[in-house]
């Protein structure tokens, strides 16, 4: 009988992790559309007077969230590898809690403004936390063939995340002034009990176990995740390929900073570059410029009343929840590689559309403005919103994957601060200036996607380990290699490691004469050669 975990295993096991991992994405999308509608109310503002009609205040209200973000995630770069995957998750989702309670128990006559900022850090602190982890967990849980669905379903659920928000907003708009924003933002404590209640039964990722020592549990939750006895086939070669994976990357009980910076044939410091530039390309996209502020835009670009522009940004939401679908039935199909690509000119189209229709400040031509933002949102939620959650979590090897994804999470909450912050001055200063901008920052993501990213659909983890050896060892493009070696069973992975030497000689050591062994029971030795 198949190991399990609250009585799941197989198929039932792999679908509630990925539910409860999805769960921590729709809280993360819903947290990025709640401000919207609330920044610019009476209600609000009457409570947080400093708000009131002062841009760059909602700015720093909005932003102050990604700081503590950003916070979160350099959290995870620091301590995830000792924490586990599984307690990160569970502690970001318990800090998020107390961060809304802080929220939403502000009162004027009691610094209301900063304890809202308080809260809103806080908040930011378990989303930061969950963000760097989540895509990594699902990741080192799931099969090849589903991998990259499981994954773009959770970056797609950002967008449904932000539509519930966006229609939150709404309804609780026509309500009392106390509901307008406190009722919206206390709703996210409703996904993160979801997550603490199931993180609380569901196991670690095996192949961190396995990168402990610990590998008895991981060969457990292996044959847990597969359906399979301790003791198949298909579990010890399971087993083995994360081993393998391991020696590839140079294994040693602890994983230094430093590891992130090397070549060789891991290299790691590739593999971090580019995973990080796409969760960069994602926010200089002016993703949030748009989600965060598009209410305000509507009003201050298109002149709309607070209410057609709350409905309209509503609608918008539910064309970028249907269109964040798409990658879940392409994902695979059609490649990483082109999706980026496709979004990046589509992208770029949009924004050239919105700046081209602000231009003349014709109230009849500015409508064209909202087709360019609808466009912008149905492509990005197709391509952009989901793969660099995907790319950085499947690029890196497993011995700098934790660090590695920490830090491209951080990429994205540094940029995503920058971006929300000078978004409103920018739209009240530039005018349509700042789409020309986004544009022209679109069409510049184009060449660096086309030279420098290999493509991963259907490729195992390990696999994604051989593209990098092949390269290196054959002096190539990387974006060559990845089309140039054959999809490879898990037998002829095993068969590929040994003859690139892994387990022999670690890249990163053999560089420095070092060789390094990993032993199945986590001991680790280093020889000079």
């Amino acid at each position: 009988m198949a190991p399990n975990f609250a009585g799941l295993s197989g198929r039932p096991l792999g679908l509630t992790i990925s539910t409860v991992a999805t769960m921590g994405f729709l809280l993360f999308g819903y947290d990025q559309g709640v401000m919207s509608g609330i920044i610019s109310d009476k209600a609000f503002n009457d409570v947080f007077t400093a708000t009131r009609g002062d841009m760059v205040m909602q700015a720093l209200v909005t932003a102050v969230y990604e700081l503590g973000c950003l916070a979160g995630a350099m959290f995870a770069l620091f301590f995830g590898d000792s924490t586990g995957r599984r307690w990160m998750i569970f502690s970001g989702a318990i800090v998020m809690i107390v961060g809304v309670i802080i929220q939403v128990t502000a009162f004027v006559d009691h610094i209301p403004l900063l304890q809202f900022f308080i809260g809103r850090v806080i908040t930011g602190i378990g989303n930061g936390m969950n963000t760097s982890t989540i895509p990594t967990y699902q990741a080192e849980c799931s099969k090849t063939s589903n991998r990259g669905l499981l994954i773009c379903i959770e970056g797609g659920v950002i967008a449904i995340g932000t539509m519930i928000a966006y229609w939150i907003d709404f309804g609780a708009h026509y309500g009392p002034p106390d509901l307008v924003w406190r009722f919206p933002i206390a709703f996210q404590i409703v996904f993160g009990v979801i997550i603490i209640v199931g993180m609380f039964f569901l196991p670690d990722s095996p192949r961190f176990l396995i990168s402990k020592g610990r590998v008895e549990e991981g060969e457990y939750v292996l044959a847990a995740l597969g359906g399979y006895e301790i003791h198949d086939h298909e579990t010890q070669v399971q087993k083995n390929l994360v081993i393998d994976s391991l020696k590839a990357s140079g294994a040693g009980d602890k994983t230094r900073y430093r590891d992130l910076c090397t070549g060789g044939r891991s290299q790691h410091f590739r593999r971090m570059l580019v995973g990080s530039s796409s969760q960069i390309f994602q926010q200089l996209s002016g993703c949030n410029a748009v989600i965060y502020y598009l209410p305000v835009l509507l009003k201050s670009s298109l002149h709309q009343s607070n209410d057609e522009a709350l409905l309209i940004g509503g609608i918008n939401m539910i064309v970028y929840a249907v269109f964040a679908t798409f990658s879940w039935f392409f994902i695979e199909r059609i490649g990483r590689r082109k999706l980026f690509l496709g979004g990046s000119y589509l992208q770029t189209i949009a924004m050239i559309i919105t700046f081209a229709c602000l231009i003349p400040d014709d109230p009849q031509i500015s409508k064209g403005a909202v087709f360019g933002l609808f466009l912008y949102m149905a492509t990005f939620g197709a391509t952009w919103l989901p793969l660099p959650w995907l790319y950085p979590a499947e690029l890196s090897p497993i011995k700098t994957r934790a660090k590695a994804n920490a830090v491209s999470t951080c990429s994205n909450w540094l940029f995503n601060f920058t971006v929300v912050m000078f978004t409103p001055p920018m739209v009240g200063g530039a005018g349509w200036g700042t789409y020309l901008f986004f544009a022209v920052l679109n069409a510049l993501f184009i060449p660096v996607i086309w030279f420098f990213y290999p493509e991963t659909a259907n490729r195992s983890l390990e696999e994604i380990d051989l593209i990098f050896a092949k390269g290196f060892t054959e002096n190539i493009s990387y974006v060559k290699a990845s089309h140039e070696l054959p999809k490879l069973t898990d037998e002829e992975v095993e068969q590929k490691a040994a003859e690139y030497g892994f387990g022999t000689d670690a890249p990163a050591e053999a560089e420095k004469g070092q060789a390094t062994e990993f032993s199945p029971e986590g001991s680790h030795k280093e020889n000079s050669e």
